[in-house]
């Protein structure tokens, strides 16, 4: 039973401590998102002699440099502004935009690092070059407005999700309302992603459950258990051996030799005919009171006398005899 707990507590820390890291991840990158949750980027300014600049599979690039705006429940804005006023920004299927930029200078985003401060963007050149002749169209300049292939358009800003980019490869494009070419483009993106609260409390929550749950389980005091010995009586002497005791029924006492004994203490006589006698011994105990003694002791009995307290006393047969009067010649001699 105590293994297993082991084994479930180790991997409750394997799962609750990458959740709440990846949680207090999340928490630190939420910090840095606007009051109303959105988080937003600034690009360089984005120049081009062309009439457009477009990125050619926008989901690719998405993949590539930003894989979390893929993410269900998220949506990302674009704000492009040009010299004269807001620009153009379309998303179309990249087929068709190929085919109507295809004889049109513009150019194409290769990438765009994720880095601090202004975003880079860096651009390759596409079509004919604009000084060439023929590079722009015989009917004028390309104007984006009207054209029927447009998934979803706006003026100065464009709205998506990644639903919008699952169907088939899409493009991006930007460019002046009158598809005039020189470009010089400030564009602003915003992400909103409305599972990154869920994501972080929950992660947190369950990463602190699974720790704790693993902390009581690995920190758990182990009680003591009882061993019992269920054998036969003819196995007992055998089990006895092999404990190293004579019989069973010495285990838990003391062994005599284990302990060494106290060295016996004498008393110093005091006087030549007293004895030595043993500090620590058997002496005979002194009775408390005479009702401990065993047999009673008789005490010897004292006469019987006979009181009177009348006065004078009576006379009687026992009175005192009269006195002798002794002569002067009876008396001892020399």
């Amino acid at each position: 039973m105590r293994f297993v707990r082991v084994i479930a507590g180790v991997l409750l820390l394997v799962v609750g401590i990458p959740a709440l890291f990846a949680g207090g991840g999340l928490w630190l990158v939420t910090r840095h998102a606007d009051p109303g949750g959105a988080f937003t980027a600034r690009f360089e300014t984005v120049r081009t002699p062309g009439h457009a600049v477009v990125v050619t599979d926008l989901d690719r690039l998405l993949r590539q440099e930003a894989s979390f705006a893929r993410t269900a429940q998220t949506r990302l804005r674009l704000d492009a502004r040009g010299a004269g006023g807001p620009a153009f920004v379309g998303l179309a299927p990249t087929a068709e935009v190929r085919n109507w930029l295809d004889a049109v200078p513009h150019a194409t985003v290769r990438r765009v690092a994720l880095a601090r401060g202004p975003l880079p963007v860096r651009l390759d050149p596409a079509g004919p070059v604009a000084d060439t002749p023929g590079a722009a169209t015989a009917g004028g300049p390309v104007t984006p407005l009207g054209q029927p292939f447009w998934v979803r358009e706006g003026i100065g800003s464009l709205e998506w999700s990644a639903d919008d980019l699952a169907d088939q490869p899409m493009s991006l494009v930007v460019m002046r309302p009158d598809g005039e070419a020189d470009l010089a483009l400030d564009l602003r993106a915003e992400l909103r992603a409305e599972w990154t609260g869920p994501a972080t409390w929950g992660l947190l929550a369950v990463g602190v459950l699974l720790v704790v749950c693993a902390a009581l389980l690995l920190l758990r005091p182990l009680r003591p258990r009882e061993v019992i010995f269920v054998v036969e009586p003819d196995q007992v002497p055998v089990l006895a051996g092999r404990l190293g005791v004579t019989s069973l029924s010495g285990l838990g006492l003391r062994q005599p030799e284990s302990t060494p004994p106290l060295p016996r203490r004498q008393l110093a006589p005091v006087g030549a005919a007293e004895r030595p006698r043993s500090a620590i011994g058997a002496e005979p105990a002194r009775a408390a009171t005479l009702a401990d003694l065993d047999e009673p002791v008789r005490l010897p009995r004292p006469p019987e006398v006979t009181l009177s307290l009348a006065w004078p006393p009576a006379a009687g047969d026992d009175t005192t005899a009269r006195p002798v009067a002794v002569l002067p010649g009876d008396g001892p001699t020399g």
